[in-house]
């Protein structure tokens, strides 16, 4: 398929970096009604410094697919990307993953203190729900995805740092229980919203489902594989930190080698559930790829 087969088309007209600098400029707008200076300056620290935006572009992507446009995804996509960085500037705290470095910075709490990092989280949180109900379209379907993900998301975090499974699940099907609400939930939702917020049917729902599931749980298996491959500098957060803690990753139970066979098997289910939506969604194929060989 060629450029000029693909114009006219939803959303071949727009380029990655056009939705990430869309992206950007709404959240410095959200990040500017803080009131308090240090948590406005915490606030931009943690959410606009850095960081690939995937989950937003997820979100505009899918729209953009049905033929949604970008502002009536943006408001869903920012808040996705809120709740991202909630996640972080909590998961980077002593008491969970104690990082000292995020996107190639010192993570929230070193730069600015625990407590101010605790409040910030805290705080994109809250702003999250209040920008998901800002979305032109459906907000209170918006607004319930970002919060189901962000419910599935803690429960992922909590599997994933203490543990407490049934006694029969087996390490590979505690590993995905993680990992489908610890990561997956995030983008899989996210791709929903921007669907709800273009006006998707039942039957775009669930092929999208389908998508995000894959897609949310390869992009984890990928993680997994670069924090035992790449370095500090590759990765701009602490490499092997994982493995250091003693945490289920993928290479630790199917060898590297494994991990990505299976990242390969689930690029093809999210290829085909992709399918149903025809040339519109060569985007998303495009993006599904280059998650599926990202090296940071």
């Amino acid at each position: 398929m060629n450029e000029t087969q693909d114009q006219g088309r939803p959303g071949h007209d727009h380029d990655d970096d056009a939705l990430r600098k869309a992206v950007d400029e709404r959240l410095r707008d959200i990040v500017g009604r803080i009131r308090h200076e240090r948590l406005c300056e915490a606030a931009s620290h943690s959410t606009l410094g850095g960081g690939k935006r995937i989950r937003p572009i997820i979100a505009l992507r899918t729209a953009l697919m049905l033929g949604g446009t970008i502002e009536q995804a943006l408001p869903a996509a920012c808040a996705f990307e809120l709740i991202h960085a909630f996640s972080l500037v909590h998961d980077d705290l002593p008491a969970l993953d104690d990082d000292d470095m995020r996107r190639g910075q010192p993570t929230t709490h070193k730069a600015f203190g625990e407590c101010v990092a605790i409040l910030t989280g805290d705080l994109l949180q809250s702003m999250a729900f209040v920008i998901a109900a800002e979305t032109p379209r459906h907000p209170e379907r918006i607004t319930a995805e970002v919060a189901q993900a962000t419910w599935e998301m803690i429960e992922g975090q909590t599997w994933d740092t203490i543990g407490v499974f049934a006694e029969d699940l087996a390490p590979e099907a505690r590993l995905e229980l993680i990992h489908r609400n610890k990561t997956a939930a995030l983008i899989k939702r996210a791709a929903r919203a921007g669907a709800i917020a273009a006006g998707a049917t039942d039957q775009d729902l669930a092929l999208i489902d389908r998508w995000g599931s894959s897609v949310g749980l390869m992009f984890q298996v990928v993680d997994d594989i670069l924090d035992e491959t790449q370095t500090t500098e590759e990765l701009g957060k602490t490499a092997g930190k994982d493995r250091a803690q003693g945490k289920m990753t993928y290479p630790a139970v199917h060898g590297i080698e494994g991990a990505r066979r299976f990242v390969e098997r689930l690029k093809n289910d999210a290829d085909e559930a992709l399918s149903g939506f025809g040339a519109s969604a060569q985007p998303l194929r495009m993006m599904t790829s280059l998650l599926s060989k990202r090296t940071n």
